[in-house]
């Protein structure tokens, strides 16, 4: 997967889980739980999509990496690279 579908597949996520947040003008530096209302529950159901939908475990010590739009597209490039995008929205 590339950047932007990675990027689209989190955002993908975010709207099955939190359907009413509006989440096109989201900043890709900036922390999600300070662009729309994410709770930690919220969070790990984030998580747990990630491995549903892509069989991508990220390790509690990980999560960290994920507070950003970017940093979500880092991290997960490398666990994602032969995956292919799937949405639901």
């Amino acid at each position: 997967m590339t950047t932007e579908e990675i990027v689209l597949a989190v955002k993908d996520i975010i709207a099955t889980i939190a359907p009413d947040e509006e989440l096109a003008g989201l900043s890709m530096d900036e922390p999600l739980r300070e662009q729309i209302e994410l709770d930690s529950m919220d969070f790990l159901d984030i998580v747990m999509e990630l491995r549903k939908r892509y069989g991508v475990h990220v390790p509690e010590e990980d999560y960290k990496e994920l507070a950003t739009l970017q940093g979500c597209a880092d991290f997960l490039a490398p666990l994602m690279a032969d995956k292919e995008l799937k949405l639901q929205v």
